[in-house]
């Protein structure tokens, strides 16, 4: 049965199709994920670590719920992120001024510093295997980027 899941047309026309995309997909992400988390060393902030103090760094200070929220996680899995990372001293909680039973989490310069180091290490791996790739691959990936971004918003 043909179904066009493409909006305006073309692309991926039955749900074989786009299973078959999803899985190549779920795989080739994976491996990138998978690489680039071993790269680095033994102790570093976890991968959901680096996600909330990318978060936090680029939206600014909030709450654990809302971070739970935002980062698709359980409470007390964000709450056991942020311990340990209020433990290394990468982000710092406060009181909520309007509601003083809540934590504002806020990323600290140390924070900032190793987030900047970890993307630093990561696009350096990347841009070293992309210069290995001909000009026309790399324009494909880049043209991809957009569909990607949009594809993990709707997850």
């Amino acid at each position: 049965m043909k179904a066009d899941m493409a909006a305006g047309g073309g692309g991926i026309r039955d749900l074989s199709d786009a299973t078959r995309l999803a899985s190549d997909l779920r795989l080739a992400v994976g491996r990138v994920t998978r690489r680039l988390r071993q790269a680095h060393a033994v102790g570093d902030v976890s991968l959901s670590g680096v996600s909330v103090l990318a978060r936090l760094a680029a939206e600014g200070p909030d709450s654990p719920t809302s971070l739970a929220e935002m980062e698709r996680v359980r409470p007390q899995a964000m709450a056991s992120t942020l311990t340990q990372l209020e433990q290394r001293g990468l982000v710092r909680r406060t009181p909520d001024a309007a509601d003083g039973r809540r934590s504002i989490v806020a990323v600290t310069e140390e924070g900032r510093a190793v987030l900047a180091e970890r993307r630093s290490e990561s696009v350096q791996r990347l841009a070293a295997v992309l210069d290995t790739f001909s000009e026309q691959e790399r324009a494909t990936l880049g043209a991809a980027l957009p569909l990607l971004g949009r594809l993990a918003e709707r997850l």
